[in-house]
């Protein structure tokens, strides 16, 4: 099997995994809200109620009341479900009278629901248009990826070191495109009659959470491969020595290791929900920390490509044809190696924004027009490329030269039906054919 096979097997297979229950994020705080009532009602029956004075105990809302002597007041903390979903802790009281239990004081939502500004209509505006942005962007980089990779695929001239290398990033960027778009699908839908009666489980849940994250790191570090053989070309001759399986192991592998121990760290320190929470900071650096270290070493190699292509197009030893090639590579070098680094590199120390304002501009750069990052990749690599536009090129002529004979021949074979034999005055040897060929010889 050929390594283009491969490829497309590979992108084939692990899309597969990301088929997973959409409806799970929306139902779980009607799951956990049940889960609280049912345990409620199991612990209310087990007590034993020796007097009729007082408040008996009860399921009242979202919490859990054991029963009180008149005028007793009960507080309560927040419950965990509200807790996580708003990240906010609270308590709340009720007060035991003569008319039995009071009100909940204060209001639920004042005290256990979300005081940001969420729910100010332009802050819905802003991640609603971000969120269509992001759509359009990973659907367009997604299409053009795919088309790159069929295109470099499908043609054989074009199969070398490089664009195994660029093959591996449209396959990175297509699996994290495929992975943002069934995110955002499992934990942004739309629909508000989803059926939560069955719950789904948490193995494919979570499982998909691990895929994500997976494709995200080894998306960045497929971005590193790309400049760490950038690199290697400027500085080595024959470059063509480090093997394509050493590539691999770090674009694909190192990812892999990093997400082994995230999913230990997470059984071990935080195996609560779908593993969407994020309590204990360890897990979290474990995915964050080699993100931003290839973000870092992305922007090092960055500057020393710079660097070394204004030293060579400054030495007078250069060569007209090799001065035309670096400029040409410096071309490049600048419209892709920033994106390999630079705009992470402005956010990089951002992690946290210190204001709201700070904090929209890094998600409309990150996830609003980071979107189409993928798109360039592949306008750049493959449809820019003189070598794609040279094969697309013979592969038209060639398909026009053949409906161009075939016109020609169709006549020319009713004339021999006709006449029984071919004159040679209308069709000499040397005429029409060769002179065809040599065109498309002379063309190619």
């Amino acid at each position: 099997m050929s390594f283009t096979h491969r490829i497309v097997l590979l992108l084939l297979g692990l899309s597969l995994v990301l088929t997973v229950e959409g409806k799970f994020p929306n139902c779980q705080f009607h799951w956990e809200i049940e889960r609280a009532e049912r345990e409620c009602d199991t612990q209310l029956q087990q007590q034993q109620t020796a007097s009729s004075t007082g408040c008996h105990g009860q399921w009242y809302k979202v919490a859990c009341w054991q029963s009180a002597a008149l005028g007793e007041v009960k507080t309560l903390p927040c419950p965990s479900a509200l807790i996580h979903l708003f990240g906010k802790s609270g308590n709340l009281s009720r007060n035991c009278t003569e008319r039995g239990w009071s009100d909940v004081y204060p209001l639920i939502f004042l005290a256990c629901g979300s005081t940001s500004d969420e729910d100010d209509p332009s802050e819905l505006v802003f991640y609603r248009m971000v969120r269509i942005l992001s759509t359009l962007g990973h659907s367009l980089s997604l299409i053009t990826l795919l088309t790159s990779t069929v295109i470099i695929c499908l043609f054989r001239r074009l199969h070398c070191m490089r664009n195994y290398i660029h093959l591996n990033l449209f396959v990175s960027f297509m699996l994290r495109a495929v992975a943002v778009l069934a995110k955002d699908a499992l934990l942004f839908s739309d629909d508000e009659n989803t059926d939560c009666s069955v719950q789904p489980s948490l193995v494919g849940c979570k499982s998909s959470l691990v895929f994500f994250n997976y494709f995200i790191m080894a998306n960045f570090f497929w971005l590193l491969v790309e400049g760490l053989y950038l690199h290697m070309l400027l500085l080595i001759i024959h470059t063509y020595s480090t093997r394509l399986s050493v590539y691999m192991l770090i674009g694909w592998g190192i990812p892999f290791v990093f997400m082994v121990a995230w999913v230990v760290c997470r059984v071990t320190l935080e195996d609560t929900r779908c593993w969407e929470t994020n309590e204990n900071p360890i897990p979290n650096r474990l995915m964050n920390w080699p993100i931003m270290a290839s973000v870092i070493i992305n922007f090092v190699l960055f500057i020393s490509i710079i660097r070394i292509l204004v030293q060579k197009l400054r030495c007078t030893d250069v060569g007209g044809n090799e001065q035309s090639q670096y400029r040409r590579l410096a071309k490049s070098t600048l419209l892709l190696i920033p994106l390999f680094g630079m705009n992470y590199m402005v956010f990089v120390y951002l992690m946290e924004p210190p204001n709201k304002n700070m904090n929209r501009i890094k998600i409309f750069f990150e996830l609003g027009l980071g979107s189409f990052q993928g798109l360039i990749v592949a306008v750049l690599y493959c449809f820019l490329n003189s070598e794609v536009q040279s094969e697309l090129r013979r592969t038209w002529m060639g398909v026009s030269l053949k409906q161009c004979v075939g016109r020609d021949y169709r006549p020319h074979a009713a004339s021999v039906g006709r006449n029984g034999t071919e004159s040679s005055a209308q069709f000499p040897r040397s005429s029409r054919a060769p002179s065809i060929q040599q065109t498309e010889t002379t063309v190619l």
